[in-house]
């Protein structure tokens, strides 16, 4: 019954993670790189380059953004539910950060607001400093964490 019920979580799991892959096949496009021209003997040591054309960078809210944030907060919605359900059963909570605040409802639903809020606030740092493969991949990690727990969470019910 065990294999039976692992296995089930272990398809649960990869389900997730290829969908949310998958739903997001250019999640890892990145600007255009430029290289720096190599100077011949007739130029200048001076070399100007003009800066990348703003149609080039995508704004931060735009649709591949949100919906990797709407499954953010849907995924961890679904852990605070399942989690919420499982420590009123006499469950225990594994993640020490939220161990904290899992003596309480609300101290519970303030931490998984407070992950989605992280998320989406280490997105816009990632954008706004120029690293947009990492402000997509802090969502697909968020996303396979979440998506563990709740199938671990209904696995251990």
């Amino acid at each position: 019954m065990l294999s039976h019920r692992f296995s089930g979580i272990l398809r649960f799991g990869v389900a997730a993670f290829i969908l949310s892959t998958v739903s997001c096949s250019l999640v890892l496009a990145q600007g255009p790189s430029f290289a720096l021209p190599r100077p011949s003997a007739e130029s200048s040591a001076l070399v100007s380059i003009a800066p990348s054309p703003a149609s080039s960078e995508h704004k931060f809210w735009d649709t591949k953004n949100r919906a990797l944030f709407a499954t953010v907060a849907a995924l961890n919605v679904a852990d605070f539910a399942v989690t919420r359900v499982n420590l009123h059963n006499g469950g225990r909570e594994l993640n020490p950060v939220a161990r904290v605040f899992g003596s309480s409802t609300p101290g519970l639903a303030a931490n998984f607001a407070g992950e989605t809020a992280c998320v989406i606030g280490l997105g816009y740092l990632f954008h706004k400093t120029g690293h947009h493969k990492l402000e997509r991949i802090t969502s697909l990690l968020n996303i396979g964490a979440s998506s563990a727990a709740v199938a671990y969470g209904f696995g251990h019910r």
